[in-house]
């Protein structure tokens, strides 16, 4: 016997933890663009820890969105009065919770309505998980690219944008007008300094309209920079098979994750937060080492497995882990490559830090797949991989591992594994990188040329030959040679 999840259904449930507190208290404080599954195993979790204190209950969760997607993802929650179910997952051990953070979302399109929320004064924080590709970041500079026709279009159409940032500065613009105080804006995606970039979107994109209103948000609007960690696969129905099988619950959408979970903020929130350090937020004056760790050894190492794995058809994250060339490749391209690029992190052990990375990537349980890290990869590689080897080229240090990194990277972009299966496209540029692939198989150089992804790597000989070469071997060899050759590279 199943229980659909509801808030009516939720003192029936006994499978499963449920809010600690009465749901019916709770009032808005926070709007969040981009309602994923991260977002949803993360903050909004760490929000039900802290209602649970009794505390706080005027901080609630209002959804946001841009996508089409996100009006399929809004009527799924609100079928189930917006909560979601929670699993966490480890080897020994899976349990499963209901959180009650979020009680409204609202529609995806209704521009005047987003505005409208983001006016009323309850709101102090607009929080974001857009993807790294959502900021509309030139991969070479790394800076807002104020010519892109989203953001073009928003410039022009102030009073009915589309992007997550001409929604935020509407809101902003209507606030002052009002005589409102500003809200804070918070990134929880995965780019160095997520505060700052957030900024020089937001301000880039007022500079396009109005200068006095860019001058205003640079003056009065907070960016406090974060670090945001939890392995979150993509839900399917696996997932929910899962939940209905060892749980009992019909949820529409609910979200399993690793039970380990991380978030760094810089204390920077003028209109006011929440308590967040009671539900195990650690605040920090300066989060960039922390970002710096997480990004390049963590998220590094994910790209570092996702396009081998992907070569040799290995599905689960896992079974990469489990396979002795890629569990192998990864370990050594971290500690020879990686590891010792990164700056000193404050009562941090390095190692062991990437010790728990191995540890967290091989949860059997998790079902996280290769396919979803290698995703984006023309957004990823520009933040987990390439800053490691410019940094190591432009100190005359080997990045002989990194450059394969890359190499594995454009064969995969090929669109076909070591055994001939087609690689579904997997990058919103899927059709450039395969073009650029086909002709990088017979000039290696023609991948690097892509000089908005690569910026000054492509012109670093200690870097471009070590990627022809590892490039034409995975031609010649394939995958699985190619990797035993560089691991026999004492």
């Amino acid at each position: 016997m199943t229980t659909k999840l509801s808030a009516a259904a939720l003192p029936t449930l006994t499978t499963a933890a449920i809010p600690a507190y009465d749901r019916s208290t709770l009032t808005p404080g926070i709007v969040h663009i981009g309602v994923g599954n991260f977002h949803r195993a993360h903050q909004a979790v760490y929000l039900d820890d802290l209602f649970a204190t009794g505390t706080d209950h005027d901080w609630a969760l209002i959804g946001a969105g841009v996508r089409p997607a996100d009006e399929a993802m809004r009527q799924k929650l609100q079928a189930q009065d917006w909560l979601t179910t929670v699993v966490e997952q480890e080897a020994d051990a899976s349990t499963a919770r209901v959180t009650g953070a979020m009680i409204d979302y609202l529609q995806p399109g209704d521009s005047e309505a987003v505005i409208a929320q983001l006016a009323d004064p309850a709101i102090r924080i607009v929080s974001l998980t857009i993807t790294e590709g959502g900021y509309f970041i030139d991969p070479a500079s790394q800076k807002f690219d104020p010519a892109h026709p989203e953001i073009a279009y928003d410039a022009a159409h102030r009073d009915a944008p589309k992007t997550a940032f001409g929604l935020i500065l509407a809101g902003l613009e209507r606030r002052r007008r009002a005589g409102i105080a500003p809200f804070t804006i918070m990134s929880c995606d995965n780019i160095p300094g997520n505060g700052h970039v957030t900024q020089n979107a937001v301000v880039g994109l007022a500079r396009l309209i109005d200068p006095s209103l860019a001058q205003w948000v640079s003056e009065n609007v907070a960016f406090p920079n974060g670090m945001v960690d939890r392995i979150t696969p993509a839900t399917s129905e696996r997932e929910i098979a899962l939940l209905r099988e060892y749980f009992g619950i019909e949820d529409n959408l609910p979200v399993f994750c690793e039970s380990f979970r991380q978030w760094v903020l810089e204390d920077n929130f003028p209109a006011g937060r929440p308590a967040l350090e009671k539900a195990g937020v650690q605040f920090v004056p300066d989060v960039a080492p922390y970002e710096h760790m997480k990004i390049r050894i963590l998220n590094g190492g994910h790209a570092t497995i996702a396009y081998p794995a992907g070569l040799l058809d290995i599905h689960f994250v896992h079974e990469a882990m489990e396979h002795p060339l890629v569990g192998a490749f990864l370990a050594k391209v971290e500690r020879e490559e990686i590891i010792p690029v990164v700056p000193p992190v404050p009562d941090t052990n390095l190692d062991d830090y990437f010790q728990l990375c191995e540890r967290r990537f091989s949860n059997p349980k998790i079902g996280d797949t290769i396919r979803r890290l290698a995703l984006d990869g023309s957004n990823r590689q520009p933040k987990f991989i390439i800053p490691s080897a410019l940094d190591r080229a432009q100190r005359q240090q080997s990045v002989n591992g990194l450059s394969l990194v890359s190499a594995l990277w454009c064969r995969y972009c090929y669109g076909q594994t070591d055994s001939g299966k087609p690689i579904e496209p997997n990058d919103p540029n899927w059709d450039r990188l395969t073009a650029q692939a086909k002709r990088a198989r017979e000039n290696p150089q023609a991948w690097l040329d892509m000089r908005d992804i690569y910026g000054d790597l492509a012109n670093m000989p200690t870097f471009t030959q070590a990627f022809s070469y590892w490039l034409n071997s995975l031609w010649e060899h394939g995958t699985s040679a190619t990797l035993e050759r560089y691991l026999s590279d004492r």
